[in-house]
């Protein structure tokens, strides 16, 4: 027999499609909600791939490519100007 388990408590990947809408609206969007939010996604971050015995480059890679990415969507106005010029 399968355990029921509430919507508010599954995570991603477990929600069926007609599940989200409720899922995402039982959010807390307060500003300690998204405050907790950002923590759990640090500590997870940082548990992951940084506090671990035989670590690497990855976790800095990680951060590295996202800075990069942010970077890169922030220009790419500039940077499409700058493509579509003809010198000659």
């Amino acid at each position: 027999m399968e355990s029921v388990v509430p919507v508010k408590d599954k995570k991603l990947l477990e929600v069926r499609l007609g599940e989200l809408p409720s899922w995402i609206l039982m959010w807390d969007f307060s500003p300690s909600g998204l405050d907790g939010a950002f923590q759990r996604g640090y500590y997870w971050y940082y548990n992951k791939y940084n506090n671990v015995k035989k670590g690497s480059i990855s976790g800095f890679t990680i951060v590295l490519a996202g800075y990069m990415l942010s970077i890169y969507c922030l220009s790419y106005k500039e940077l499409k100007h700058e493509r579509l010029r003809k010198y000659h």
